[in-house]
């Protein structure tokens, strides 16, 4: 199975991704790592990677291709088609992931625009116009991780969103 995990900076992708990972025994290929090791993607003047989504798209359903129990981690998948199996969408409250940005000290101006995109469920509209809407699963971000572990991976094992929800 290729499995993406989606979702605002901050809210658990990057964690979530490596657990299950190691539970299911899939690599796990995180956006901005493929992207330098593919010489995708300039840094800008606030020495962030911009990464060229169709260039990156093509490159990722090439590696995709090839290889399988793979789990391709990222906020920008989500404004591309890659040839998966399933969606993992994480979502959490903006208040959450405001106090989560201020604590690994983003600009306030960088945190709040990441607040905004989440409330206005800015990776959820990407990833129901780019992949099919029964490869998505919506995952609420919890206060223990091993909730939000766990459904991730009932929902994957079930291959149903535990928490079904109208697009």
């Amino acid at each position: 199975m290729r499995i993406v995990v989606t979702g605002t900076p901050g809210s658990g992708k990057t964690i979530l991704a490596k657990a299950l990972g190691e539970k299911l025994d899939y690599k796990v290929i995180n956006e901005k790592d493929f992207a330098l090791k593919n010489s995708l993607g300039i840094f800008n003047e606030e020495n962030e990677l911009e990464i060229p989504i169709k260039k990156f798209q093509s490159k990722a359903n090439a590696f995709l291709k090839k290889n399988d129990d793979v789990i391709i981690e990222g906020h920008v998948v989500c404004e591309m088609k890659l040839n998966v199996d399933k969606v993992i969408l994480i979502r959490v409250h903006p208040e959450v992931l405001e106090s989560r940005l201020e604590q690994r000290n983003y600009a306030p101006q960088k945190m709040m625009d990441n607040v905004f995109c989440e409330g206005i469920e800015y990776c959820k509209k990407q990833a129901v116009k780019n992949y099919s809407k029964k490869a998505i699963i919506e995952i609420e971000s919890r206060p223990s991780f091993k909730q939000t572990l766990s459904e991730a991976l009932n929902a994957l094992k079930t291959a149903k969103n535990p928490k079904t929800r109208t697009f």
